[in-house]
Order: C-alpha cells, then sequence, then structure tokens
C-alpha cells in the first residue's frame, strides 16, 4: 500500500488529493476532540446563531488547517507531513485545555455559550496566533 501511496504522490494530482484528504481527516478528528472537552455543542451553537462559537470554532478550522499548511510547506514526506500535523494538532488542543485552565475568572466555555463575543474573538486569536508559532516550529 505504501508503495502505490507513494507513487500516486509522485504526481501533482495525486499530492493535492493526499494532502487534501489529510486535511478534511484531521479537521474532522480534532474538531471532534474539540468538541468532546467543549461544555457546549458547537455546532448547536452556531445554528442558533450563537456569534461567539462561530468565531471560536472558525479560530480551531484555521488553526488546524494552518498548522497543516506549515506541515505540507516543510517538503518532506506525506507521512512527515501528517506525524508533524499530528504533533501540531495536540499543541492545539493542549493550548485550548490550558486557555480554560488559565482563565479562573470565568469558565472560557461557558461564556461562549452565553454568545460573549469577545471571549470568542480571544479564543479564535489564540488559535489562529499560536497555530502560526507551532507552524514556524516544523521543519
Amino acid at each position: 500500500m505504501k508503495n502505490w501511496v507513494d507513487q500516486m504522490l509522485t504526481h501533482p494530482l495525486g499530492t493535492l488529493i493526499g494532502y487534501f484528504s489529510v486535511a478534511i481527516l484531521g479537521l474532522i478528528v480534532f474538531l471532534y476532540l474539540f468538541e468532546l472537552v467543549a461544555r457546549y455543542n458547537c455546532w448547536n451553537e452556531i445554528g442558533r446563531g450563537n456569534v461567539a462559537a462561530a468565531l471560536a470554532t472558525g479560530g480551531k478550522i484555521f488553526a488546524i488547517c494552518n498548522v497543516l499548511r506549515y506541515s505540507i510547506e516543510a517538503k518532506t514526506s506525506i507521512y512527515d507531513t501528517m506525524k508533524w500535523a499530528f504533533f501540531g494538532f495536540v499543541l492545539l488542543f493542549v493550548a485550548y485545555l490550558l486557555f480554560e485552565f488559565l482563565t479562573p475568572v470565568f469558565s472560557v466555555d461557558g461564556e461562549i455559550q452565553k454568545d460573549n463575543r469577545a471571549v470568542g474573538a480571544i479564543s479564535l486569536l489564540i488559535s489562529v496566533s499560536l497555530s502560526y508559532v507551532i507552524g514556524a516550529c516544523i521543519f
């Protein structure tokens, strides 16, 4: 199987499909993990018009894709790209947990559920900013 995948990745279209598949899989898995630990249902809140939840979720989506972008730009194999992206995603997840832990004055998830847009915007900016820091460390 590995040889077949490597052969497919020698063609530009195969490379596009391979990296796109990894990106979609990463988004699904890591958004699901974020959904498991959040005290609210992101997609239900977005469906209700909760802008704070949309900002926070959008930040996570951007951050996940940005880490993957840096992993791809490292110009290693798709296997190394998946490894680096996984480590980056784990760091984003840890940062999410730390953000909740380091704000003892209020619950980040609780404020996002209440549509506190300031907290949603800060959540977005933390996710995006850290994705650039994590990405810069990928080589």
